[in-house]
């Protein structure tokens, strides 16, 4: 799991493949939730943080590019 931080540091690019692949990995996890136990089910619940700390991350640089064109 990454920190906001590290998270961050990131270009665009980098944090949209981050986005990509962190939900990619949670859809996976839900569909095994349903078809078998899960040897870790905490997993689940970090990668939803995960992704909804790469989309703050995102929003909070669109209103920042927004807010400069105002």
């Amino acid at each position: 799991m990454s920190k906001a931080s590290e998270l961050r540091e990131q270009n665009d690019e980098q944090l949209g493949f981050s986005l990509k692949e962190t939900q990619k990995e949670f859809f996976q996890l839900q569909f095994k939730a349903v078809t078998e136990k899960l040897d870790t089910p905490s997993r689940k619940k970090e990668l939803r943080r995960e992704i909804a700390r790469i989309k703050t991350i995102q929003n909070e640089r669109l209103a920042a590019v927004e807010s400069s064109d105002s």
